[in-house]
């Protein structure tokens, strides 16, 4: 079992940034994909972007292309959501999640493991 830690979420004005953070422990970190949900209030928690085991593949959601990045630093078992040009359709939970193998789905089956959310709010 993977533990998961996010910070770094807050009150950010339209177009602004916020850098996510997502601290691991339990499991080789390098060992698996890790990816970043979010959920809005009354909608389904949906998939943001996704990252395999060595950081050289990466994947994203259209809506946030372009505008997040997804990294992550194995030394420090960390994933991070960088998030620029930031607007009120932003606004949600943001959940870390580890991934069931070292390449990523897309998916919340794909994901075993989750974080408790940081809170983004984006005011306009």
């Amino acid at each position: 079992q993977v533990q998961l830690v996010e910070s770094g979420g807050g009150l950010v004005q339209a177009g602004g940034s916020l850098r996510l953070s997502c601290a691991a422990s339990g499991r080789t970190f390098s060992a698996y994909a890790m990816g970043w949900f979010r959920q809005a209030p009354g909608k389904e928690r949906e998939f943001v972007a996704a990252i395999s085991w060595s950081g050289c593949s990466t994947y994203y959601a259209d809506s946030v292309k372009g505008r997040l990045t997804i990294s992550r630093d194995n030394a420090k078992n960390t994933v991070y959501l960088q998030m620029n040009s930031l607007n009120p359709e932003d606004t949600a939970v943001y959940y870390c999640a580890a991934g069931t193998s070292r390449f990523y789905g897309t998916s919340r089956a794909d994901f075993g493991s989750w974080g408790q959310g940081t809170q983004v709010t984006v005011s306009s």
